[in-house]
């Protein structure tokens, strides 16, 4: 069963249900994540993650789903690639050299990739005022990141971490988009488990090649790391991208894309009261910038966005 790019009516519980999964878990997996590569390779650790969670909801979703089709295979190693691996590897690789806050925050371009590719690629009718408006206040706390001391005695940023997180962003917006063109059987957890186990197979064999097992060794593998990375596999994963990947098809694209200026809010407070990283006033700032462009962007998108 193909799903097409229509929308279909999704009930207003369930919808608040899965807004909350991916503003609330997915802020919290940025420090999930930095917790786990603290001790396993981010590629590794990612792969893991992935080819878990997809195996365990694969299997599940098979004893009462027919086997998906080449067609729904194709659009998995599609989104798999764009959101999973590049989308999801990138940003894993840069808390290497970024804290999870800035990460985090970092993602707030997500929005403003899916406006102008909607806009420019898409030929959709140019975006208000409002909506213009909305993404400057969301893009300008990214900007506040990269610009050392501008409110603070200078939060110092690794360039490379930030532009594997905006590249990350770009992907994610691509894979955003094609979710509705793709064809998917009439399952959205098989649909979600067969993009993990692409993510996951991708991610493991970057970190194969890029030497990781060498660094990896169960004995130094702090129970902190492996806590971190059953959270990410049974929230991140498996509660959260199912519940994206859901309102991905049903709700507006740009209300959607909202959670990038959510997740940051969380993010920096979880960085802070539990990974000790700096609160400055350059980030709370941003944050609230964040704040204001999540009520823009959410009451005055257009219906078709």
């Amino acid at each position: 069963m193909a799903v097409t790019s229509t929308r279909t009516a999704a009930h207003p519980v369930l919808l608040i249900l899965a807004f909350l999964a991916v503003y609330l878990i997915w802020g919290s997996t940025y420090l999930a994540i930095r917790f786990a590569i603290s001790t396993i390779p981010p590629f590794l650790m990612g792969g893991m993650r992935f080819l878990t969670a997809g195996t365990l909801v694969y299997l599940f979703t098979a004893l009462r789903h027919p086997a998906p089709t080449v067609a729904h295979w194709r659009s998995a190693i599609i989104l798999g690639t764009l959101m999973l691996f590049i989308g999801n590897g990138c940003v894993v690789w840069a808390e290497q050299h970024i804290s999870s806050s800035v990460a985090a925050l970092l993602i707030t371009t997500e929005p403003l990739w899916i406006v102008l590719l909607q806009w420019l690629v898409m030929g959709r009718e140019m975006p208000s005022t409002a909506i213009w408006f909305g993404l400057l206040m969301g893009t300008l706390g990214a900007i506040l990141l990269v610009g050392n001391g501008l409110f603070s005695e200078g939060l110092h940023v690794d360039y490379a971490g930030v532009a594997a997180v905006i590249a990350a962003t770009l992907a994610w917006a691509i894979g955003s988009l094609y979710v509705r063109q793709a064809s998917w059987p009439a399952s959205a957890l098989q649909a979600t488990s067969m993009q993990m186990l692409v993510g996951g197979i991708l991610q493991l064999t970057t970190g194969t090649l890029r030497g990781e097992w060498s660094q990896f060794s169960l004995a130094h593998v702090a129970w902190s790391s492996w806590v971190a990375l059953g959270y990410l596999i049974i929230f991140g994963s498996i509660v959260a991208y199912t519940a994206y990947n859901w309102l991905a098809r049903v709700a507006p694209l740009s209300r959607v894309a909202t959670y990038a200026y959510v997740n940051p809010v969380v993010a920096v407070f979880l960085g802070w009261g539990i990974g000790r990283e700096p609160i400055t006033a350059q980030l709370l700032v941003a944050a609230a910038l964040m704040v204001l462009a999540v009520f823009i962007i959410t009451t005055k998108s257009a219906p078709e966005l």
